[in-house]
C-alpha cells in the first residue's frame, strides 16, 4: 500500500514537472512568435539580408564567407530574441530552449519553426538568403495584387440547385 502511494506521488510530481515544462515551452514560443512577427524584427532581418545577399550563389559549393555571415546572423538574431525574452520572462535560457525546440519542433507552427531553425541550420539560412536574393533580383514573380478568377461561366441551367428545375 505504501509503495502504491509512493508511485502515485512520483507520477503526480512527474506530471507537475511536465506540465510546468510544457507551459513554459508554450509561453516561450508565444513570446517568440510575437517577437519575430514584429516590424522591428522584420526590419532587423531585412537590413541584414540586404547587407549580405549579394555574397550568395545558388550553387552546391559553399564559400567560406557564408560561415562568417551565418555566425553573424545567428548572433544578431539570438541576441535580439534573448534580450526580448529576458525582458518578458524571468530565468529564460536560450540554449535550453533551443535544445528543447529540436525535440518538440512538431508542436510549433511550421513557419515559426522554419524561422527559428534558420538560426541553427546553415542550409535553411542559405536558402533564406538565396530566396531574398531572387526576390531582390526580380527572379520571383510579384504576386501582389494577383486576382484569381474562374474561366468557367455558370449558365442558368447549371446554377440551379433544384434538380427539378
Amino acid at each position: 500500500m505504501a509503495a502504491e502511494r509512493s508511485f502515485e506521488r512520483e507520477e503526480v510530481l512527474a506530471e507537475g514537472r511536465s506540465s510546468r515544462s510544457d507551459a513554459q515551452f508554450d509561453e516561450t514560443v508565444g513570446h517568440i512568435e510575437d517577437i519575430i512577427v514584429s516590424q522591428e524584427f522584420e526590419d532587423l532581418q531585412n537590413e541584414f539580408m540586404e547587407k549580405h545577399y549579394h555574397e550568395f550563389e545558388d550553387v552546391e559549393e559553399n564559400k567560406l564567407v557564408y560561415t562568417t555571415i551565418f555566425k553573424e546572423y545567428t548572433s544578431l538574431v539570438e541576441t535580439r530574441i534573448d534580450k526580448e525574452l529576458q525582458r518578458r520572462m524571468r530565468d529564460f535560457q536560450i540554449d535550453r530552449f533551443l535544445k528543447n525546440l529540436e525535440q518538440r519542433k512538431d508542436e510549433i507552427d511550421e513557419q515559426i519553426c522554419d524561422m527559428l531553425l534558420t538560426f541553427t541550420d546553415f542550409l535553411r539560412f542559405k536558402q533564406m538568403m538565396l530566396d531574398y536574393k531572387k526576390t531582390k533580383e526580380g527572379l520571383v514573380p510579384d504576386l501582389e495584387g494577383l486576382v484569381i478568377t474562374s474561366q468557367f461561366k455558370e449558365s442558368k441551367e447549371t446554377s440551379s440547385l433544384d434538380p427539378d428545375s
